[in-house]
């Protein structure tokens, strides 16, 4: 039986984050220049996406590019830029036929500006669609989001707009780029890597985690749908005991 015939719609977590790593090292079994696997990476994006909508998860956040990515060779991120301007471009008419609603987070005036301004114009084009929220975390880093948000609640309570007293979790998640979407309830990351990478740190506090030894390249929406069955095995808690969660 596929695992998507054994999945509960009706307990699908609502916002699933992937970490997609693994398109490098999948190039380099092949011979091939690292590019490479960010091309077929694509594919996997473009398959895993149509996965979630066919279940119908809410929230999908795939983390593309992070601030330390900055440092690669200058000819990959030159790479990486351009063909997510490309990638962008062509997937709109997608976006709008699923009616899929693209959002995204980081340090966006860091991009190249075609590729902001390729960003921004699919993110207004999409604007009101009502299906899934797919989100790119781009020039994003969790450290650097948690320290914005900081000195955000910093200056409101020197400007007066915000009382000291008044900062509890919610004041603080208010601030962070995520402010409008619900906390993920499941972190996939491919690759066989057992690290988080500076990825959602304040939001996962109580996501399930999920590693696969699948490199990112052969990841498909059946993988997904494997992960979201796991998902539902397990027993969220959330400091209770199982008695009283029964």
């Amino acid at each position: 039986m596929r695992y998507k015939d054994q999945i509960d719609l009706l307990k699908l977590p609502k916002h699933i984050a992937i970490i997609m790593d693994g398109n490098g090292r999948w190039a380099k079994e092949k011979g091939k220049l690292r590019v490479f696997g960010h091309h077929n990476g694509v594919v996997s994006v473009r398959d895993v996406v149509e996965g979630a909508v066919e279940v119908g998860v809410k929230y999908l956040t795939l983390y593309t590019f992070s601030t330390e990515n900055w440092n690669r060779p200058k000819l990959e991120v030159a790479a990486i830029m351009e063909l997510m301007v490309n990638t962008i471009h062509k997937e709109i008419k997608t976006f709008m036929d699923n009616n899929i609603r693209l959002n995204a987070i980081g340090d966006l005036k860091m991009l190249p500006a075609k590729c902001y301004k390729e960003l921004t114009n699919a993110m207004d084009t999409t604007a009101a669609n009502t299906g899934l929220v797919l989100t790119l975390a781009l020039s994003y880093s969790s450290r650097n989001e948690i320290l914005q948000a900081a000195k955000n609640i910093a200056v409101k309570v020197k400007e007066g707009s915000l009382n000291e007293a008044d900062i509890d979790e919610r004041v603080f998640a208010d601030n962070l780029y995520t402010y409008n979407m619900p906390d993920p309830e499941l972190l996939i990351r491919t690759s066989g890597e057992f690290r988080i990478s500076n990825y959602l740190l304040w939001q996962i506090a109580y996501a399930e985690l999920y590693f696969t030894p699948k490199l990112w390249p052969d990841f498909r929406r059946e993988d997904l749908f494997e992960a979201i069955l796991d998902y539902q095995k397990r027993e969220r808690r959330f400091g209770l005991t199982s008695e009283q969660i029964n």
